[in-house]
Parts: structure tokens; sequence; C-alpha cells
């Protein structure tokens, strides 16, 4: 059976910015995180990335920035062992109303249907409330961490809508959670 890990990227993977993350030069790792990615790969989890990209909707910055920034990422991961192995992203605003965007679960379907991967129990990790609504409408399994926006929506009343979560301070933490377990 294949194992499948869902992880959101900015605040998760990398650094978050209310600016947002528009070069590879933005674009900074959480510290542990991209280790955190090359156990999972070599405990043989097969990772994906969904996550919002509106900066290109809002003309912050282009799809050939955005190819530039996960470049980066999958050179940083294979130069130590890990692997990413789909990048799943919505380049739209919160007014074009489309089904992929967060909290929408758009992308997490056209995941399980690309990959014939059924969602339930598949953990998803986010930082953010919109990574959680989707993750659960989807069928997936929430998980928050506190990198990021995670500490503010750790502190969100609208949290307990979704059930109970787990918590972990960084990637890291709950890799080392789940290959335990």
């Amino acid at each position: 059976m294949q194992k499948f890990v869902i992880l959101d990227r900015d605040g998760v993977i990398n650094q978050d910015s209310d600016t947002y993350i528009k070069s590879p030069d933005e674009w900074q790792p959480i510290p542990g995180s991209l280790e955190a990615i090359a156990r999972l790969t070599q405990a043989q989890y097969r990772v994906i990335v969904i996550t919002n990209q509106s900066g290109i909707a809002r003309k912050l910055f282009t799809l050939d920035d955005l190819n530039q920034i996960h470049h980066k990422m999958h050179q940083q991961l294979s130069n130590i062992g890990g692997i990413i192995e789909a990048i799943f992203f919505c380049p739209h605003n919160d007014e074009a109303k489309c089904k992929c965007r967060k909290p929408c679960p758009g992308l997490f379907h056209e995941f399980a249907n690309r990959l014939n991967a059924p969602l339930a129990r598949v953990p998803a990790v986010g930082d953010s409330l919109r990574d959680l609504q989707a993750a659960t409408v989807s069928g997936a399994k929430p998980i928050l961490v506190k990198t990021g926006k995670g500490e503010t929506t750790l502190k969100n009343n609208r949290l307990k809508e979704i059930g109970v979560v787990p918590v972990h301070p960084n990637l890291a933490a709950f890799v080392d959670n789940l290959l335990i377990n």
C-alpha cells in the first residue's frame, strides 16, 4: 500500500510572508523542514504539495517565477535525498470563486484522481484554517503546525468547527511523530 503525505508550502516547508514569496531569493526553508521531507522520502512516503498561490492572479509574480521557486525547493531537497513527487497549486484569488483554492477541496480531489490515491487517513499538514478545512472536506486527515500562520490559526475560534486536529510545533516534529507510530 502506498503511503502519502500532503503538505502546504508557505508556512509549512518555507517561511511565509504577508507580501508573498515572489522569487527564489525570497524562498527560505523553515529549519528542519527539508530534512523532514527527506526522512519521509527515505521511509517510502510519497510527498505531495497542495498550495494556494494567489500572487499569480494578483500579478505579484508569474508562473515562471513560481517554477523557479519550486526548482530551488526541489534542488535543495535533492541535495539531501528528499523528493516532492508533485505540486498542485491554485493560481486564483478569492474573487475567482474557483473549486481549487483552499478551503475548497478541488486540488485534493485532483491529487486523489491523478495518483489513484484514496484520501482517507492521508495526513495533510497545514498552517492555516483553510488548509485544515480543505483536508477535512476532502476526507484527508488535517494536521496543524505552529509555524507560518499556525499559532494564529491555533487561537482562531473557528478551529473547533473542524474537530480534533493534531498540533505539532513544526513539520520536523510531525514527521518524528509519524515515523514513530
